[in-house]
């Protein structure tokens, strides 16, 4: 299981850049086919940016047409918070 990371908000903004935090921290996101992991299809695991837990494997990775990455399974279930989003009328 992994362990949550407690850190103040300064200390957030100290080891992300301007990006990952409004990504990581405040539940935002890049702009649609832009993000450098968008037309990414080298093999491996993708990590958290912020603790290093193991996300999602490539092998599980798919083009939704979203602009995002997107997958179908996770590495460890534990290492992901699921948090439905229904502010812009979808799920």
């Amino acid at each position: 299981m992994t362990k949550k990371i407690e850190r103040s908000e300064e200390l957030w903004r100290q080891q992300l850049s301007p990006e990952q935090f409004h990504i990581c921290r405040c539940k935002g996101t890049e702009p649609p086919f832009t993000g450098k992991y968008y037309e990414c299809n080298s093999d491996g695991i993708y990590e958290c940016v912020c603790c290093g837990a193991a996300l999602f494997h490539s092998e599980k990775k798919f083009n939704s047409g979203s602009g995002w990455p997107s997958f179908y399974d996770v590495v460890d279930k534990d290492a992901i918070n699921v948090v439905e989003d229904t502010s812009h009328g979808m799920q």
